[in-house]
C-alpha cells in the first residue's frame, strides 16, 4: 500500500474519532466527503459551503466538521456531516431556492465547477474501537 492512501485512511479515521462530541451517544450515520478543489476556486468553494452550511443549521441539521489539508495526500478538505433523510434534504433544497440560490441538479452543476474531484462515503459513527468490536461480535 502506498503512503498516500494509508495517510488518507488514517486522517479519515482520526477525523471520525474526533467527531464524537458533535453527535449523539448512539452512533448514527455520517457522510465523509473528501474534496480536491479546482485551481483558483478555493475561496469560492469555501464561501459556497459556508452558505449551504448556514442553511443546514437553520434547517436543524447538526454541524459539519471540516479538516483542512496540511501535508501528505492530494486532498484539500475532509468534511464529516450528518446523513440527512429525504424529507430534510427536500427542506434544505426549498430553503436554498427561497434565498435565490441553486439547488438540486443546478446546484450540483454549480458545485462541480469548483471542484477537481470529490468523494462521499456513508459511514457509521462515531464509534470507539471497543464499540466496533462489540458490534462485530453480535450475531
Amino acid at each position: 500500500m502506498s503512503r498516500s492512501p494509508l495517510l488518507l485512511s488514517l486522517a479519515a479515521a482520526a477525523a471520525l474519532t474526533f467527531a464524537a462530541p458533535v453527535y449523539a451517544q448512539d452512533p448514527g450515520h455520517v457522510v465523509v466527503a473528501i474534496y480536491r478543489v479546482a485551481p483558483g476556486k478555493q475561496m469560492e468553494f469555501l464561501k459556497w459551503m459556508a452558505t449551504r452550511e448556514a442553511i443546514d443549521r437553520e434547517a436543524g441539521v447538526g454541524a459539519t466538521q471540516w479538516y483542512a489539508h496540511m501535508s501528505g495526500d492530494s486532498w484539500d478538505y475532509v468534511a464529516i456531516s450528518p446523513d440527512v433523510d429525504d424529507a430534510t434534504s427536500d427542506k434544505i433544497d426549498e430553503m436554498t431556492r427561497k434565498r435565490g440560490l441553486k439547488a438540486g441538479p443546478q446546484g450540483g452543476l454549480e458545485f462541480r465547477a469548483m471542484v477537481a474531484s470529490h468523494t462521499d462515503t456513508l459511514a457509521a459513527g462515531p464509534l470507539t474501537a471497543a464499540q466496533m468490536v462489540d458490534r462485530a461480535s453480535k450475531p
